[in-house]
């Protein structure tokens, strides 16, 4: 199915590209969420007249990631977790438990933002990304001390 992006997402488009995407997709996430609209005559036309606010959004969404981004720097990612002698985890530090602790801080992230490139099941300094917006890449270091 063609659609017509009305905002930037990540490994699809930016706003205004034209791509193609499986039915279901567009039916059950794209559509419903106002992220794009059907590829048609009548919606280019309607494109055309919103494309100004669409983009404005967009300056919004980029600037709250960016103010997001600077509160995340000033914020120290500690963890105080159980380990063995050989300073291994009893488990590891999840996506969730990293999303508990930005909100617990008044900052919120998306599961999709955050990437650990390396688990984490150890006692020490680690890092990870995150991705709050498309081009908006930072690497923050995770500290987990033993408990």
């Amino acid at each position: 199915m063609k659609v017509i992006l009305t905002t930037n997402i990540k490994k699809l488009g930016k706003i205004g590209d034209k791509v193609s995407v499986k039915p279901g997709f567009a039916r059950n996430y794209l559509l419903p969420n106002k992220m794009a609209l059907r590829e048609n005559k009548k919606n280019v036309e309607y494109y055309e007249k919103i494309k100004d606010d669409v983009k404005k959004n967009e300056e919004i969404k980029l600037n709250d990631a960016k103010k997001l981004m600077d509160n995340i720097k000033k914020l120290k990612i500690t963890f105080n977790k159980e380990a063995d002698e050989k300073d291994q985890l009893y488990g590891s530090i999840s996506k969730k438990e990293i999303i508990d602790f930005l909100y617990v801080n008044n900052l919120k992230v998306k599961s999709d933002d955050i990437i650990i490139k390396n688990q984490i099941k150890s006692i020490g300094e680690h890092f990870i990304e995150i991705n709050p917006y498309e081009g908006i890449i930072e690497e923050f270091l995770v500290t987990v001390n033993k408990n």
